[in-house]
């Protein structure tokens, strides 16, 4: 059922419903206001886009009926017929085929009016060809009133309708009117189906499931069937007819020996000669319901003949139960389930896939190298293995015995090296005990090394004796000795370049003191220093000599000279007025002052001084609530 959905389908309105959504959204989502200094090309758009959304509203609703509604002709056959016997196929595709037209001559008359729209040369004019267009709309999808009822009663049907998988393993009851059939269902499944004691209880198809064998199987109840020609049968039978006919289930034909149903076993057995037809390639159990009241073995010899006929010429097995002492209910379903998955499987084994399946499983069988006969041997220790008692205080010690000894569970340690399989048995709880080809990795250290390492001391005592070590001229060669000053120098190029640049990252940081607290300063020191001078008996005129910045004489000021007047050369060229010049500022000016204007635009657009302006001029602007109150509501403020 997962693949037929019908509960997805959404409602269809009647035709005014359809119509109000349609036009309310289209008032709802597009302008309603002109004003009166809109060029006539801007009215001709506001109209064309009302005319073009109402399209494309009914366009989306028509589409989505056509859309949702199952194409009797892309679903299972079962579903199809059982479609064409509730709803009739030809009144079901008639009514979709109608929408689908109603959508087309939509789409037609909005084509026709925007091609009309783009002549407009007034408002008026506009306004009358947009109301043309959404009438004529209108009136078409007045006119499928009847269809759109008809699909609404349809999708509520099909919503209504079990949800039958074809596909899947399915037992299939049938039968007269009134044999059990309802009961047996319930019985074996966890649905609940209306059983009462007169005919047609059931009037369309229930379905129940159950597990067996840890897969989910589904149960239909149709409704019964009477001995009649398919003209003749009504819409309630031919539902039972169409799910024998299409699905591939299980047939269980219910019979009542006792005629409680108020039809004889004669017209029982002819009704099943009647349907057999549908059986064809099915497994099929006829099925003696209400055994506590009468059994195969009371009735009439002659009836009892036809069965036994039925039974060995059509290869059908005949089965017992009682639904009210619940007599062989089970053993029927078992053995019923059981013949649906031989016969699955074996409809499987018959098909084209098995093909290439079967080309994936490969099943070994080794090849004999010789013909010696090889039969399973148990050796005679392990046939008169004394099996002891666990009360026996002679028994050996298990592990749970040793965990007791131990302390019990969460105190006691299991040794796990214990059992350990290694060359020899010390080796078990060595501190390393890894093991690589046989050996701990502990085997594999040179056995020698102390003998080799004390030649090595006595080698290094001899060498210290003979004075190899006293001076370090002899340790270091010419080469090293090259090598060690260049790295000197180098060391001490880098030191001089640290030291640079963290001076002149000092300078460029340092605080500037102003000139007049330098002069101050400088002129408090000196006068101090003169004061202590004059005290220690020494002359100061020497340091105020000294401190006296010395003049430049007129040929060292020469140079300076000449920068000024090329300076104050280039400044009078720069202010002298030059028509070309100024006519060139002029243009510089206009340009910023357009510049300026155009980076204003945007934030113009919405009512801001700049473009951090954040303020809202009005917070409910009459032209969005005015003729757009909602009831009971005048005050657009």
């Amino acid at each position: 059922m997962a693949l037929y959905n019908f509960k997805r389908i959404q409602p269809i309105p009647a035709a005014n419903d359809f119509l109000d959504i349609v036009l309310s959204k289209t008032q709802r989502k597009t302008p309603t206001v002109i004003h009166k200094n809109y060029k006539i090309g801007r009215i001709r758009q506001f109209y064309m886009r009302k005319v073009k959304f109402t399209q494309d509203s009914f366009d989306e609703k028509l589409n989505a009926i056509i859309e949702d509604f199952p194409k009797l002709d892309d679903i299972h056959p079962f579903y199809s017929d059982l479609m064409n016997v509730l709803y009739d196929k030809d009144h079901y595709k008639l009514a979709l085929g109608q929408i689908n037209m109603a959508r087309h001559l939509i789409d037609q008359v909005a084509k026709e009016y925007i091609r009309l729209l783009k002549f407009g040369d007034s408002l008026y004019r506009c306004k009358q060809l947009k109301k043309a267009a959404l009438g004529r709309m209108a009136t078409i999808m007045k006119r499928q009133k009847d269809s759109l009822a008809y699909l609404e009663q349809v999708r509520q049907h099909l919503g209504r309708l079990p949800s039958i998988d074809p596909n899947t393993r399915t037992l299939l009851i049938c039968g007269y009117p009134n044999v059990g059939k309802s009961s047996f269902m319930n019985k074996i499944t966890r649905a609940d189906v209306d059983v009462q004691p007169y005919a047609f209880t059931t009037k369309s198809l229930f379905v129940g499931h159950m597990d067996y064998k840890y897969l989910r199987w589904q149960v239909i109840d149709t409704p019964g069937i009477l001995d009649r020609s398919l003209e003749q049968m009504n819409t309630i039978e031919m539902q039972s007819v169409t799910a024998l006919a299409h699905l591939r289930a299980c047939i269980l034909f219910f019979m009542d020996l006792s005629e409680q149903c108020g039809y004889s076993v004669t017209e029982q057995i002819t009704l099943y000669q009647n349907v057999k037809p549908l059986f064809v390639n099915k497994p099929t159990f006829i099925v003696i319901n209400k055994i506590d009241a009468k059994r195969p073995e009371d009735i009439p010899l002659e009836e009892q003949a036809m069965l036994k006929e039925i039974s060995e010429k059509d290869d059908v097995q005949i089965v017992q139960l009682s639904c009210h002492t619940d007599e062989g209910l089970m053993d029927v379903r078992n053995l019923a389930c059981d013949k649906l998955l031989a016969d699955r499987v074996d409809f499987k084994l018959r098909g084209s896939k098995i093909n290439d399946v079967i080309n994936k499983i490969h099943l070994a069988e080794p090849v004999a190298r010789d013909d010696i006969p090889r039969p399973p041997h148990i050796p005679e220790s392990a046939k008169n293995r004394p099996r002891f008692d666990i009360n026996d205080p002679k028994r050996p010690k298990l592990e749970r015995d040793l965990e007791a000894e131990g302390g019990g569970p969460g105190v006691y340690s299991v040794d796990l090296k214990k059992k350990y399989e290694l060359g020899k048995v010390d080796w078990k709880y060595d501190i390393i005990p890894e093991v690589m080809n046989g050996k701990n990795v502990a085997d594999f250290i040179d056995p020698d090394i102390e003998e080799k390492l004390d030649a090595l001391e006595r080698e290094e005592e001899r060498l210290e004796a003979k004075g190899n070590y006293d001076s370090e001229e002899n340790m270091i060669d010419s080469e090293e000795e090259e090598m060690n000053k260049v790295a000197e120098a180098i060391r001490e190029k880098k030191k001089l370049i640290i030291q640079a640049h963290r001076a002149s990252k000092m300078m460029k940081n340092r605080p500037i003191m102003p000139r007049t607290a330098i002069k101050r300063v400088s002129r408090i020191s000196i006068d101090e220093m003169e004061e202590k001078l004059g005290k220690l008996g020494l002359d100061t005129n020497v340091i105020r000599a000294r401190s006296r910045t010395r003049k430049r004489i007129r040929s060292e000021s020469v140079g300076d000279e000449i920068v000024r007047d090329s300076l104050s050369v280039t400044r009078n060229a720069s202010t002298s007025r030059d028509p070309s010049s100024s006519k060139l500022n002029i243009k510089q000016k206009k340009e910023s002052e357009k510049q300026k204007k155009l980076a204003q635009r945007k934030p113009n657009l919405h009512a801001k001084v700049g473009e951090s302006d954040r303020s809202i001029k009005s917070k409910k602007p009459k032209h969005l609530y005015s003729s757009k109150s909602s009831i009971g509501k005048r005050d657009w403020r």
